[in-house]
């Protein structure tokens, strides 16, 4: 018993002894197992932290583009919102007062806008990548490999840094070329102001002695007077005053269709990294262009009816007009889009802030709007500003051997005339333009004042002539009265002939009739050309005509009469030399030869030609490449002196055009050392002066540079 008990014992004590020892290997297998799969764990989290990271750049980068095309589709949105509101924004802001804007003009303070941000620069944070932890900190691989997206992630941050920090730089130069820009603007409109001190008063005073100049320039100044039409809309117009109708014809420059986006939005392609622009709708960019320029004529008129503070005004006849190349030639063209010519009263009754603009001027103002003006289809004009005679033309000369004045004083005042004269006058007048004419008994008229018989076989007929010397518009009665007459008379044609204008009324009222209307200024010119005689209204007398050269404002302009201008600046203070610039549409010269200064004295094969000794030069238009739309005068200091235009003096420039001569004064400006004086330009076919003063500071360098001349 006793051997089988220690045999026993032994035995037990070995087996005992191997099972510790397989626990032992057992657990050294599990620990170094799970060693492994948390080394594993630990690898496969950094792999997905930096995919996570990546993914997450990834999705911020383009987060980026989406917000970016995102604000780019938010302008799109803004400017369409701006078209639609052209009109309320005339609307909302003040009417132009003669009296409250001389000598006073607003400049409101720098506004950077959007360039007053700087740039952000990236944050450092967003590209770390997150450390090894555990075993794998001690892993070469994985070193190795975190080693590499560190690497990726400092080269990603340094790209983004320098080109945030190129953008800020960038920033900065377009906010200092922007705020430039401002400081020039702000001297220029505080220039005007200090030139119009005084001009209001006597202005006023001409409009209301009936100046038919002071009457254009009030209401052009009216029209030029807001700033805030949106970008790439011009503020052009030209304009012709009729007294005899009291009735202001304006021609109005209409924006081009390209002011209508053609993109509706931008859409960010994640696949593959790109942007794609969403078409607007045609109809809808069409539609929103009609809408445009009917908007635009009826601020136009608006702001002329409002700016009539003494009611000098009973109509505007008002063209908006465009310059379109034609598809048959090839060349440019002015074509009108809009036509409509509105009364007072009319224009007053409607209330314009709750109009649907189409409608409105096609509809309840019976005007004419281009059904495509996309592609320039033209409408019939209302009025022309050229068909708008002088009100007091000068007189023709009086037929040999019939007694006269120079001044015309001898010339009969057809609104005095005796009525039988004056029918007696209009008879001979249709018969020297080869009519059978006779004049109708005092009663019994019925309503003919004039018979006339045409003698062509085939084109002739009766013609009844109604002649009226009134002083205020002929009422629209008067020409449906004619009309009646005509049919009553078995006449194929009406003619009614006053000595003063016609409405709106009137004049859509013989639209594609077989009446014509005479006013007073085409009545004047049609007696003169037939060797007739006969004013409207008194002579001036030579005490009280304007002496010559006329004298310019600051922005004024006048029509040039003849092709050749002759140019001088003189002056009593500091020396200064006379410039010039041939400048196409854009304000540009073509290249440097378009420089004309002391060195460079000629430009255009001599159509420009500068005597710089004695500061005079000359300009033939004709001989003007077409591609030249404007001649800049200007006159510059030497900067090395330190001289501004303040030490010119008594400084002076003279133009003169055939026998027509204008003086302008520059501004006297100590912060200027160059002014652009004046400019001669194109306009709807002819040239035009217009004296300007706007000046740099930094002398002949600062013109040549606005200009595109290469300084450097």
């Amino acid at each position: 018993m006793a051997r089988r008990q220690g045999s026993a014992g032994l035995l037990g004590m070995l087996a005992e002894a191997q099972r510790q020892q397989h626990r032992r290997e057992e657990e050294q297998r599990r620990a170094a197992a799970e060693q492994r799969r948390q080394y594993e764990r630990a690898q496969r989290e950094a792999q997905r932290a930096a995919a996570r990271g990546e993914k997450e750049a990834l999705r911020a980068y383009q987060q980026g583009r989406e917000a970016d095309l995102a604000a780019r589709t938010a302008e799109l949105d803004a400017r369409v919102a701006e078209l639609r509101g052209v009109l309320a924004a005339g609307l909302s802001g003040p009417a132009f007062r003669l009296s409250e804007t001389s000598g006073r003009v607003e400049v409101p303070p720098f506004d950077p806008g959007p360039l007053g941000t700087p740039v952000p620069m990236p944050d450092q944070n967003r590209y770390l990548v997150p450390p090894l932890t555990g075993a794998q900190a001690y892993d070469p691989a994985a070193r190795r490999w975190w080693d590499e997206q560190a690497a990726q992630a400092r080269a990603r941050f340094e790209h983004d840094w320098y080109a945030a920090q190129a953008a800020e730089q960038d920033r900065q130069r377009r906010l200092a070329e922007y705020r430039a820009g401002y400081e020039a603007w702000a001297a220029e409109r505080r220039q005007l102001a200090a030139g119009q001190v005084g001009q209001a008063a006597q202005l006023a005073e001409q409009v209301r002695a009936g100046a038919a100049e002071a009457v254009v320039e009030l209401f052009e100044a009216a029209l030029r007077w807001r700033d805030d039409w949106p970008e790439g809309f011009p503020v052009e117009c030209e304009l012709a005053w009729d007294a005899g109708a009291r009735q202001l014809v304006v021609e109005w420059e209409l924006p081009p269709y390209e002011v209508v986006p053609a993109v509706a939005r931008y859409r960010y392609v994640k696949t593959d990294d790109s942007e794609a622009e969403v078409a607007r709708p045609a109809t809808e960019r069409k539609a929103l262009y009609r809408a445009v320029l009917a908007q635009c004529a009826l601020r136009v008129l608006d702001v002329l009816f409002r700016a009539d503070e003494t009611g000098l005004l009973d109509s505007v006849a008002l063209n908006g007009v465009l310059t379109a190349v034609d598809p048959a030639t090839g060349r440019e063209q002015r074509r009108c889009l809009v036509s409509v010519a509105v009364e007072r009263a009319e224009l007053l009754a409607v209330a314009l802030d709750r109009v649907e603009p189409v409608d409105c001027l096609v509809d309840g103002l019976r005007g004419r709007l281009s059904a495509r003006p996309e592609k320039a289809e033209p409408v019939k004009v209302e009025r022309s500003t050229a068909s708008v005679g002088s009100v007091a033309p000068a007189p023709a000369a009086a037929p040999a051997g019939s007694p006269g004045t120079a001044d015309g004083s001898d010339e009969p005042d057809l609104f005095t005339m005796d009525p039988i004269a004056f029918e007696e006058l209009i008879a001979e007048l249709f018969r020297r333009r080869g009519l059978v004419t006779r004049t109708t008994a005092r009663s019994g008229d019925e309503g003919v004042d004039v018979l006339a018989e045409d003698p062509d076989p085939i084109t002739g007929g009766r013609i009844v002539i109604q002649a009226k010397r009134y002083r205020k518009t002929v009422p629209p009665t008067a020409v449906r009265d004619l009309d009646a007459t005509m049919s009553r008379q078995g006449a194929n044609r009406g003619i009614l002939v006053t000595t003063s204008g016609f409405g709106p009324g009137s004049r859509r009222w013989v639209d594609g009739k077989p009446l014509t209307l005479v006013d007073g200024p085409m009545l004047v010119a049609l007696l003169q050309e037939h060797g007739l005689r006969g004013r409207l209204g008194s002579p001036v007398p030579p005490a009280e005509r304007r002496a010559e050269p006329a004298v310019l404002s600051p922005g004024e302009n006048a029509p040039l009469p003849a092709e050749e201008v002759a140019v001088a600046f003189r002056t009593t203070g500091a020396e200064a030399d006379l410039t010039l610039l041939l400048l196409t549409a854009d304000g540009v010269v073509r290249d440097d030869g378009d420089f004309v200064f002391y060195h460079q004295p000629t430009a255009a094969d001599g159509a420009v030609r500068l005597r710089p000794l004695d500061g005079t030069a000359n300009v033939r238009l004709g001989d003007l490449p077409d591609a030249v739309r404007r001649v800049a005068v200007s006159v510059n200091m030497d900067t090395d002196t330190g001289l501004t235009c303040a030490d010119l003096g008594d400084a002076e420039l003279e133009i003169q055009s055939g026998p027509a001569a204008w003086r302008f004064r520059p501004p006297a400006d100590p912060a200027i050392s160059a002014m652009l004086v004046a400019e001669l330009y194109r306009h709807n076919g002819t040239w035009k002066l217009r004296a300007v003063g706007q000046g740099w500071s930094d002398g002949l360098a600062g013109l040549a540079r606005t200009h595109g001349v290469d300084v450097a």
